[in-house]
């Protein structure tokens, strides 16, 4: 499976939450490809991408989404410090 194939059919909550499974998945079984297996520099990861976002964009011919909730992206790291 190509994983970065499968943000393409992102499209819902039902979507994120099956593309957040298979992630996880994909980090089960492919830990030693991952860059960043720890929570801090996956954290610092997404940090480092958010802050770097309109080149990624840009370079990848990507129109950047213009209706971003981060205030929802904030409630969802927050919330999974204590979520089970």
């Amino acid at each position: 499976m190509e994983l970065y194939k499968e943000i393409l059919k992102v499209d819902s909550q039902k979507d994120f939450v099956k593309f957040i499974k298979l992630l996880l998945l994909d980090f089960k079984k492919n830990q030693d490809e991952w860059e960043n297996r720890t929570v801090d520099s996956y954290l610092e990861g997404i940090l480092a991408w958010i802050d770097d976002m309109d080149g990624y964009f840009e370079n990848n011919n990507i129109k950047k989404p213009e209706n971003i909730s981060w205030n929802f992206f904030a409630n969802a790291l927050y919330a999974a410090r204590i979520y089970e």
